[in-house]
């Protein structure tokens, strides 16, 4: 079956936004009830509503809405995600193998001060993230040197992992490879750039009020000061693919292939030093890739659901409840976020959303006199905020599931992330600012 069968969507209907509310109802009821966000599996949560979503719509057979969920999972976007998350497991797996986890908190532990530990993993992650584009890849990377560095120095856990998260989410909000920021930029057609300029004057503030909040006393390490470990020439080596990672991604190398050198080069260098031998590399390879595999089949999943929805007529219906209260340029911004944001709040994915409304958000800005540069970047931010609040987005499962072995989930986590909230304040506060204008339509 060829998607060209499904350009022409349902009308508007209310009936087609179900299965998202039985998701809500099931996943966020449960987890409400017991308290515990890891009581009730993504995965089963998004079979449950997807079922819902096959059962409605009578009209059609059912092996043809199963087609369109399966070109759902098959989306282009969904499947590149996938291809990161498991290039992202190999490289973690394969750089932890060689020690280069302990070496990059040797190396932490030597050059920052330990009052500024949070501080520095905030800073150290979000450069990565702007480096090569992708805050899955730089949690997946860094989340095990911060478990290790809340071990040794005595940390909360929740507080390293989710200055990580925030740096990460800094760093793929502004990075000018990150899928979020070519698809808000492609679908308003603008340049990146200018798009990243709109995006500063968002998240300046909030960014420098997250540092100020980190290199506060109260997250000092409560196990006093640390012996400073003689640095040698094998723990650079060690730390050698990360520092790749990040000089590679300024220069706009491709996140897929960074993350397959970075494995590459691990297993070169852990044969070299004889820790290993090839069939226990590949062993390392394989488990990496497949402790990514719950993650994997959760971006699946909404990529069919989200198809499933918008073909009769869910993602119509969201738009047109939209537009009923946009009156200017002002409540045509707040519609713009709350229509990224309703969608990747549902889908958990934040390219999904942009690419989903940004033909609407298109429209819509060009009616209100919003500048095309300034819809992609409140797309871009709106939905890295969404995403970097929610406790099933991808970054905080992918943190919650790497750091497991010290008792940490998803919500743990959420407690100690604070630039995604800071962000969100920043975006309130920039909307507020926008001056009202009439319809270009209007006299």
């Amino acid at each position: 079956m060829k998607s060209q069968e499904f350009e022409q969507w349902r009308e508007s209907s209310f009936k087609a936004i179900i299965p998202f509310i039985v998701f809500v109802i099931f996943y966020f009821g449960f987890s409400l009830w017991t308290r515990d966000f890891s009581k009730v599996p993504m995965t089963v949560a998004f079979i449950i509503s997807s079922a819902t979503a096959l059962i409605l719509n009578h009209k059609e057979k059912l092996n043809k809405k199963i087609e369109l969920f399966a070109l759902g999972m098959g989306n282009k976007d969904i499947m590149i995600m996938c291809l990161i998350f498991i290039l992202a497991g190999a490289f973690t797996a394969t750089a932890k193998a060689v020690g280069g986890v302990d070496a990059a908190v040797m190396i932490a532990q030597h050059f920052i001060p330990t009052q500024f530990m949070v501080l520095g993993l905030f800073i150290i992650s979000a450069l990565i993230s702007l480096s090569i584009g992708t805050s899955c890849g730089t949690i997946a990377a860094i989340v095990p040197i911060a478990v290790s560095i809340s071990q040794t120095l005595g940390f909360n856990p929740a507080i390293l992992l989710g200055a990580t998260v925030g740096g990460a989410m800094f760093g793929d909000n502004m990075s000018l490879i990150s899928d979020t920021k070519i698809a808000a930029s492609r679908t308003q057609n603008v340049e990146m750039r200018d798009e990243m300029f709109y995006n500063l004057k968002i998240i300046t503030i909030p960014a420098i009020l997250c540092l100020i909040l980190y290199s506060l006393p109260l997250f000092t390490s409560s196990g006093g000061s640390i012996a400073q470990t003689a640095i040698t020439l094998d723990s650079y080596i060690k730390v050698a693919p990360y520092i790749l990672l990040l000089i590679l991604g300024i220069s706009g190398v491709n996140v897929m292939f960074l993350l397959l050198l970075g494995t590459v080069l691990n297993t070169v260098i852990g044969m070299s030093y004889g820790m290993f031998d090839i069939f226990t590399a590949f062993s390392y390879i394989g488990d990496g890739t497949t402790s990514m595999a719950n993650t994997i089949v959760v971006a699946m999943l909404a990529g069919g659901l989200l198809l499933l929805v918008r073909y009769n007529g869910g993602i119509n219906y969201i738009i047109k409840e939209t537009e009923r209260w946009i009156k200017n340029q002002k409540t045509c911004e707040i519609g713009i976020c709350f229509l990224v944001g309703v969608i990747n709040l549902f889908t958990a994915n934040n390219t999904v959303a942009i690419i989903t409304s940004g033909s609407i958000v298109k429209e819509l800005s060009e009616k209100y006199g919003v500048k095309a540069e300034r819809a992609a970047s409140l797309m871009d931010t709106t939905s890295c905020c969404i995403q970097g609040m929610i406790p099933y987005g991808a970054q905080i499962l992918i943190a919650a599931a790497l750091s497991a072995s010290i008792g940490m989930t998803s919500f743990a986590i959420l407690k100690g992330l604070f630039y995604p909230a800071l962000m969100l304040l920043g975006l309130v506060f920039s909307i507020s600012r926008t001056g009202h204008i009439k319809k270009k339509n209007e006299a």
